[in-house]
């Protein structure tokens, strides 16, 4: 594992494997950490990073606020993540990568696409996370933590982060912030030491920036219709991953591929052939 400072945040990432470049943005929702590639949900058995590690260098990473990666109180928003992986791939040395997302992730690879489609090759897109039912859900785990910080301060959310460890999305009382503030004790002080009043408007304006509409949230759909880059798009299928979601991204993205396979069918021996196949038909770095 490695560390580097991407604006000003620490960033931990690995990287698997040679070839071509591939920087995958992890699952795992607010706690999208690069373990969650072979440990998390459906990943655990696809194992997608060792097969594709075979034919290309996998670039993984915790996202910031995740894993053992720093953070900053401010309102988040995907351009913020889609940065973070573009500060990755500049201090390695890449001009040009595949992307690829699970969960969360998928939000971020197209906010890159769209930010910078001239550093985008291709885009994995595996079960992206969307739909009402996980809007809903995000807001109201957003709303539970500005409601506990209202009544009982962020003295308070520091403390119950020091409690126990579950992550936000378990205990929303703890808030998107809460693995940097048990891994950083100069983060919880300078946390601890935030106006509330202050911090309220910035975690209300996160609800809508991160959360922003009824399927795959993240860059408008005229702009994802502006995109001249090949896509596999591989649907999910549960309230956190509504198969709508995966088909607003097909719709969407002039280039992409939809893969029509339930999640029941999508396996170890399907999934990884499935992906290689797709990267292979394209070109490589150049």
């Amino acid at each position: 594992m490695e560390i580097v400072n991407i604006g000003g945040i620490k960033t931990r990432y690995d990287i698997v494997g040679s070839g071509p470049p591939i920087l995958m943005f992890s699952p795992g929702g607010f706690d999208s950490a690069l373990d969650n590639w072979r440990a998390f949900s459906i990943y655990r058995r696809l194992n997608l990073l060792e097969h594709l590690s075979s034919s290309y260098t996998c670039i993984i990473f915790d996202r910031r606020e995740s894993g053992f990666s720093g953070g900053r109180v401010e309102r988040i928003g995907w351009e913020l993540y889609a940065a973070q992986g573009k500060g990755l791939l500049d201090h390695l040395g890449f001009s040009q990568a595949h992307l690829m997302g699970g969960c969360v992730g998928c939000s971020s690879v197209v906010a890159l696409a769209v930010s910078n489609p001239e550093m985008v090759l291709s885009m994995v897109l595996f079960s992206p996370a969307g739909g009402p039912k996980y809007r809903i859900a995000q807001h109201a785990r957003l709303n539970r933590h500005m409601a506990y910080v209202a009544e009982n301060g962020l003295e308070s959310v520091v403390e119950l982060a020091h409690c126990h460890d579950k992550s936000f999305s378990q205990d929303p009382r703890v808030g998107p912030w809460v693995t940097v503030i048990r891994n950083d004790p100069s983060f919880a002080n300078a946390y601890v030491q935030l106006k509330p009043e202050r911090y309220l408007n910035i975690v209300g304006g996160i609800v809508r920036s991160l959360f922003n509409r009824d399927t795959v949230p993240g860059p408008e759909p005229e702009d994802l219709m502006l995109l001249d880059i090949p896509a596999l798009v591989v649907p999910g299928q549960d309230s956190s991953h509504a198969t709508s979601a995966a088909r607003y991204l097909q719709e969407c993205l002039p280039q992409s591929q939809y893969w029509d396979v339930p999640v029941s069918e999508q396996t170890e021996a399907t999934a990884p052939p499935r992906i290689l196949e797709f990267l292979g038909s394209l070109q490589d770095v150049r």
